[in-house]
């Protein structure tokens, strides 16, 4: 029997997708569509006219519309729930979710929750309840992607010695990508220190929540890689500009780029210690691709109906938020913030509602 799927947060499907919504719910069902075990067959938004308007365009019927999720986990009983709402509320929807009797398996958006502690308890909640807590890290389904880390596992460079990346919005939300795909490249080993620092001087809040304007970041693995992370929000370059490159791998025997900066550059290259210049590797795409949700989401009902651990999971989502709170909580600190951390709160939050940090408002 197909799994029956339902979706929580459809919003309204754009015309100009940006910082308020990508229409997720709606490339979450697609990739559901796209399945012979898979049958969408509820939805809640509250807005109820989003959700009837998502309803039409999947064949839902009118009696699988719903405002209040919990009525429709409720009387629906899904086996699968895509979570398509804004970071702030991804914890207590997900929980609620988790403790549903029906609830299989449950796919969210990225970044995993708003505070630390709001993701440590989806986790905790869901290796208990025993649900498979996914999130949607999708870029790990590039071609791209894939290739640099069997060029990587082959030693084409060497040993691994350091990851980097550029992100162009900030490590909370783009930054979540970024390094999640320097955990995938490690092995998912998880990070043994950070420091960090920020900048926050306008205000910069996507899909609800506060992003720094700049970052630089540099941390360490438990077994010795380390990691450089540079962002901008700003438009200006700045950190991001100094590392140019979407994800750099750095072997004792050479790098890989993947999405390197400039025009006309290849989504993924190689450069041997030895080699006068860059090697393009061919690749059956680049790093941006609706297609890599659809990818996710196969993976992630292969992976229930097999009882396989999927590699989007909630202890590997867990490690790269890590990373992210810990920068924020460093940059608080003024200093290195050893891991695992421990705090509950979001520091870049309670730094701006403290006075520490004191952004202006985009309007004025």
């Amino acid at each position: 029997m197909p799994y029956e799927v339902a979706v929580i947060g459809t919003g309204a499907e754009p015309d100009d997708p940006g910082g308020d919504g990508y229409a997720m719910a709606y490339h979450h069902a697609n990739g559901y569509e796209k399945l012979d075990d898979a049958d969408l067959v509820a939805c809640a938004d509250i807005v109820r006219e989003n959700a009837e308007a998502f309803a039409a365009e999947y064949d839902i019927d009118e009696g699988g519309v719903y405002e209040d999720y919990e009525s429709m986990l409720e009387e629906v009983e899904p086996d699968i729930v895509s979570v398509c709402v804004p970071p702030s509320i991804h914890a207590p929807i997900c929980i609620d979710c988790v403790r549903a009797d029906s609830v299989e398996a449950i796919h969210c958006e990225k970044p995993m929750a708003e505070t630390y502690g709001g993701a440590r308890m989806m986790a905790q909640e869901a290796d208990r309840h025993d649900v498979q807590l996914t999130f949607n890290h999708q870029r790990r389904f590039s071609d791209a992607v894939r290739t640099a880390k069997r060029l990587l596992d082959d030693g084409e460079i060497g040993d691994l010695e350091r990851v980097e990346f550029s992100a162009g919005v900030g490590i909370f939300d783009y930054g979540s990508h970024s390094f999640d795909l320097c955990n995938y490249f490690n092995d998912e080993t998880p990070g043994e220190w950070v420091m960090g620092q920020i900048d926050y001087r306008e205000e910069n809040v996507l899909f609800g929540s506060h992003n720094e304007n700049q970052a630089m970041v540099m941390w360490q693995y438990e077994n010795g890689v380390h990691g450089l992370a540079g962002t901008d929000g700003t438009g200006t370059g700045g950190p991001a500009a100094a590392i140019a490159c979407h994800n750099r791998l750095v072997g004792s025997e050479g790098v890989i780029e993947v999405g390197p900066a400039g025009e006309d550059t290849p989504p993924l290259r190689i450069r041997r210690h030895g080699d006068a210049q860059w090697e393009p590797v061919e690749t059956e795409d680049g790093l941006h691709s609706w297609d890599f949700v659809d990818r996710a989401i196969a993976e992630n009902v292969r992976c229930l109906r097999e009882g396989e651990t999927p590699e989007l999971g909630a202890e590997n989502a867990l490690n790269a938020t890590e990373l992210i709170f810990a920068t924020w909580e460093s940059s608080r600190k003024r200093g290195r913030v050893d891991l695992s951390l421990e705090i509950d709160d979001n520091p870049l939050v309670e730094m701006v509602e403290s006075g520490e940090l004191t952004p202006e408002s985009r309007d004025s």
